[in-house]
């Protein structure tokens, strides 16, 4: 089977946001200086976050426009630092998150990105694609749905059974269930066969694969501001590949910057971005059902259908 390299699904490299983007919302022109010299941005995040997050092209913007980054020392009561303006965030434990939530609620003013109990949706995949599931975005002539999903929570011999009784057609995409920010929730592996698969590993969703000309789109979005941007993604899978595979095949972690296809020979119908209204409708959207402000969307176009898109993933707070 062909593959686009060894690339990663969430990496955590060159990741530079623009500061301003933070702010919770324009000041007064007559503020704007004042506001701009005291924007205090306190932050909670991995050490490998921090590594990539924190370069120093992205500090010397934030210090230009007069933002200010400040480590939380998640050891002492967060009532005895700051004060902050925003609090950034990508940490996973429950003591944090009842840290958070308790500091909000006497400092409702703070701008928390993003509160816990929103980002905890997106911790699991079949919760997280739930609400792209249920909106009705027809733009025009656009579509915009998920791939058909089967959850299998455990006994892995019940699979194939599981699997014919929902429809689904082979090859199947494998994906952990839970999302918590290790390299192991991002493994993907293809099931060609019914007969391979009782040796998948669940807890894990089974996503039909659909073929999209090995480029996927990465929709970041950051308040209301969006960026997309393309990555190679899994190569489309042929009629020799369904007669000649079979078993389970670990697949390289996709979609990093390592793998980015802007600049690639492409097709241009495999890739023209998708277009600008959809997208604005779709972050409008999702923000609002959500509850999120800084999060990134998988997206990919089905190879021959040039309206139809499908949002494999929800990733908060991502690399780029």
């Amino acid at each position: 089977m062909r593959l686009h390299g060894d690339v990663s699904d969430d990496e955590e490299e060159g990741a530079v946001m623009d500061p301003a983007l933070l702010s919770p919302s324009s000041p007064p022109a007559g503020a704007a200086a004042a506001a701009a010299s005291r924007l205090v941005v306190g932050y909670a995040l991995t050490k490998k976050k921090v590594k990539s997050f924190l370069q120093p092209k992205l500090l010397l913007l934030a210090r230009k426009k007069g933002i200010s980054f400040i480590s939380i020392d998640e050891t002492r009561p967060l009532s005895e630092q700051g004060p902050f303006d925003i609090i950034l965030h990508k940490k996973t434990s429950k003591e944090w998150q009842r840290f958070l939530e308790d500091y909000h609620e006497v400092h409702p003013e703070v701008t928390v990105l993003d509160p816990p109990n929103a980002i905890e949706h997106l911790n699991n995949r079949q919760s997280m694609l739930e609400e792209v599931a249920d909106l009705n975005l027809s733009s025009f002539y656009e579509e915009v749905c998920t791939p058909r999903q089967l959850v299998i929570m455990k006994d892995p011999s019940s699979i194939p059974t599981a699997v014919a009784m929902a429809g689904l057609t082979l090859p199947l995409v494998a994906k952990p269930l839970v999302v918590d920010g290790t390299s192991k929730s991002h493994e993907l592996s293809l099931a060609y066969d019914e007969a391979s698969l009782p040796m998948l590993d669940p807890p894990l969703v089974l996503q039909e694969f659909v073929n999209h000309g090995g480029i996927l789109f990465k929709v970041y979005i950051i308040g209301e501001a969006i960026q997309v941007v393309r990555r190679f993604s899994l190569p489309d899978v042929n009629t020799y590949d369904l007669l000649n595979n079979v078993g389970i095949y670990r697949l390289p972690r996709v979609s990093c910057a390592a793998a980015s296809a802007d600049h690639a020979d492409l097709d241009p119908r495999i890739a023209e971005l998708p277009p600008r209204p959809l997208l604005e409708k779709l972050g409008r959207e999702l923000r609002g059902r959500l509850g999120l402000r800084l999060f990134n969307i998988d997206m990919i176009r089905e190879l021959g259908a040039n309206d139809r898109y499908y949002i494999i993933d929800i990733n908060y707070f991502p690399g780029v």
